[in-house]
């Protein structure tokens, strides 16, 4: 699984407390490892304050990662970039808020990741990071399980 987060990311624990909290990027990741521990996944994380290197990492996940996770940052409201890339991975894709962007500036209601996601967390601040990890768990047994049941994977 592939956890990625956007531009000023990396300023979390600093940047806008009232809004964000207090946990740091790292804080964040970890929970984000211990949960996919725990499901039996491995997690990969990038930061990254660029948009081309976020493109090039979900292009790099297609056909090698199960997931995406993805916090876009301000990304999220004009990164048509994204979408496209988002929409061309074929596994269960995640958006993930710390804060819950449609209580906040107008510019911020809109998400162009959203429609090409499988769901979006936003609003629950640090513990976004296991539940958004337990949603991708469960959409991937989910996609299992019909195989797992069809006539044609029976003996």
């Amino acid at each position: 699984m592939l956890l990625l987060h956007g531009p000023n990311l990396n300023l979390l624990g600093e940047r806008e407390p009232e809004v964000y909290g207090t946990a740091t990027l790292d804080d964040h990741v970890g929970e984000a490892r211990r949960a996919a521990a725990v499901a039996g996944m491995t997690l990969e994380h990038l930061q990254s304050n660029a948009e081309a290197d976020l493109v090039e990492a979900i292009h790099g996940a297609r056909g090698r990662c199960a997931a995406i996770v993805v916090n876009p940052g301000a990304l999220t409201h004009y990164a048509w970039s994204l979408h496209d890339a988002l929409a061309a991975f074929g596994g269960v894709k995640i958006e993930l808020h710390l804060s819950n962007p449609n209580r906040r500036e107008a510019w911020r209601h809109t998400s162009v990741v959203a429609p090409v996601v499988d769901a979006s967390l936003v609003g629950l601040g640090a513990d976004g990071y296991p539940l958004a990890i337990d949603a991708v768990r469960r959409l991937l047994a989910r996609r299992a399980a019909p195989a797992a049941t069809s006539p044609a994977a029976s003996p």
